[in-house]
């Protein structure tokens, strides 16, 4: 009887090791080869590096503070910006908190910019709180304050925005965005030209 159980749990067990070092441990290098391999840069976090120190990812969001600065969407993850402590708010459509802040955010930006709407991505926070990206509007919204903090012509900051605007794969995937790191460093760049 004893004899029985084993030969028959012997089997199980022999394919439970088999698959445990398959998937967990040969799968992973496996795959972990070919991102290396193939797609180095998005392997590794998609890194962006200035003189060879990482200030940033194309993937997560940064709080730009200043005026000269385009600003990203509100980020409700941890501090702000926190991959840590990636997520929403929580807070739902009739919440008093939320009502206030959105409210508050409308004003401030309506007081930068008198007489244009406010896109709604520059005052509501993503699921995650680490949206790299805002839509054109909101960046094309920011305009005016940039080129102004900066000393520069709007057209210029302008240029700028259309040329960072990326559009959606194959024409029909996802929608215009704008990588607001990718677009600082890009007017930075230009500020600093002669």
């Amino acid at each position: 009887m004893l004899k029985d159980f084993t030969t028959a749990l012997r089997p199980a067990v022999v394919l439970t090791l088999l698959f445990a070092v398959l998937l967990g441990i040969v799968y992973p290098i496996a795959l972990t080869g070919v991102g290396q391999t193939l797609f180095p840069h998005q392997a590794n976090g998609s890194l962006i590096r200035e003189n060879g120190k990482v200030i940033g990812s194309e993937l997560i969001g940064q709080a730009f503070a200043g005026p000269g600065y385009f600003h990203g969407r509100p980020s409700a993850a941890g501090q702000g910006y926190d991959a840590t402590a990636s997520s929403g708010s929580n807070l739902g459509p009739t919440s008093k908190v939320l009502h206030d802040r959105v409210q508050g955010d409308v004003a401030k930006l309506h007081s930068e910019t008198p007489g244009a709407s406010v896109p709604a991505d520059l005052v509501t926070t993503s699921a995650s709180g680490l949206d790299p990206d805002i839509s054109p509007e909101a960046a094309l919204f920011q305009v005016e304050r940039v080129a102004k903090a900066r000393g520069i012509a709007p057209e210029r900051v302008k240029t700028l925005v259309v040329q960072h605007t990326e559009q959606p794969i194959a024409g029909f995937i996802g929608e215009p965005h704008v990588n607001v790191l990718a677009l600082n460093r890009a007017l930075d760049a230009e500020t600093r030209r002669p």
